[in-house]
């Protein structure tokens, strides 16, 4: 597989390899899509629009040149920009591979940050010397017009151009939550959501603070995800039952749907409504309780992405699927190419079985 460099959203030439239920593939055009779902699915997508969450300055004690890339909210309060958890780096930037980058001076509870017109105080430090918990100095509306002024979205080096903050914006954002854009989305525009609706199928979404993908650090690596705060509408976990009831599929457009669905799904395949933090990994072992099937990128091997396909997929087919997609030379990261997923035969919603039929 082959690192997507280009910061197109929708490249007529992307491709989407389709495993169904019984671990049969296919490659089709991505723009085909919609023609993969069926009257009565639902498809479920993160609203979720992407911050310029990183901030070059100083620290100011020693004077040296630093990134914060901020990572995570401290709450499931997802509208207050005055703390953040954050990941530190030393001089540099986007140019250089995350794991080449320099670490930064050492950090202490109360050093304080100049970060253009910003300004921030290390209020702790969170089990990593690089992973601290930040407070902004000032009112609300400042510090967001801050952040707009100062701020650029996470890049990293297979991207060689300086991204803008709609290139990371999907064609639904909404609130600006996530740190990196839930990328699956990118799929979409009006003329797919209009498709869908021709094709009987629903389309809702929700609202999840999309994490950081990598910061170049092994230790700060394993904890990745971090927790990840979700919203979810009363509109959202009616359309899930009512696709239940007429035995349609629940199609998550994207990985962090699928944490925050799973999150919030009861043990009898009820979605809770309102707001909760989405913890630890989905991956082999863990059995589904309310998504069948997942849109998302083509993940490389040894990421906590492609870990998570393994609930999907047992683990001879997910080879499979690798060879596939690297025979095939198919495009990873943000604007790479997608893969379609539906959970094999044997999976589990709640307490029942779930019968699955092939993707038409």
């Amino acid at each position: 597989m082959i690192p997507e460099s280009r910061p197109l959203q929708r490249p007529p030439e992307a491709r989407l390899l389709v495993i169904d239920a019984a671990g049969r593939m296919r490659q089709v055009p991505r723009a085909d899509f919609v023609t993969m779902l069926r009257r009565g699915d639902l498809a479920i997508a993160n609203d979720a629009a992407t911050l310029p969450a990183s901030l070059h300055g100083n620290h100011v004690t020693t004077g040296a040149a630093i990134e914060l890339r901020l990572a995570g909210w401290p709450s499931a309060i997802l509208d207050d920009p005055r703390r953040f958890h954050a990941i530190v780096f030393g001089a540099g930037d986007y140019r250089q591979r995350t794991e080449d980058r320099s670490p930064p001076p050492l950090l202490q509870p109360g050093d304080r940050l100049a970060l253009g017109p910003l300004s921030a105080r290390i209020e702790a430090l969170l089990g990593h010397p690089r992973l601290v918990a930040v407070d902004f100095e000032g009112a609300r509306d400042s510090i967001w017009a801050g952040l707009a002024r100062h701020g650029r979205p996470i890049q990293y080096a297979h991207v060689p151009t300086p991204l803008a903050l709609w290139d990371v914006w999907t064609p639904i954002a909404g609130p600006p939550v996530a740190f990196e854009p839930p990328s699956a989305g990118f799929a979409l525009d009006w003329r797919s959501l209009g498709a869908m609706r021709a094709r009987g199928v629903v389309f809702a979404t929700l609202t999840h603070a999309a994490g950081i993908s990598s910061t170049g650090d092994p230790a700060l690596d394993n904890l990745v995800p971090f927790d990840e705060p979700y919203s979810i509408p009363a509109a959202t976990a009616s359309a899930i039952r009512a696709a239940r009831a007429h035995g349609g599929r629940i199609i998550a457009i994207g990985t962090t749907v699928l944490r925050a669905l799973e999150a919030a799904g009861a043990p009898d395949g009820i979605v809770r409504t309102g707001s909760g933090v989405a913890t630890g990994r989905i991956g082999a072992g863990t059995k589904l309780r309310i998504v069948d099937t997942l849109l998302t990128g083509a993940h490389e091997p040894g990421t906590t992405h492609h870990a998570l396909l393994g609930a999907f997929l047992d683990e001879a087919t997910l080879r499979r699927v690798d060879a596939e997609l690297a025979a095939n030379r198919y495009r990873t990261h943000e604007f790479g190419d997608s893969v379609l997923i539906e959970r094999g035969i044997g999976s589990m919603v709640g307490q029942t079985e779930n019968t699955h039929r092939r993707i038409a």
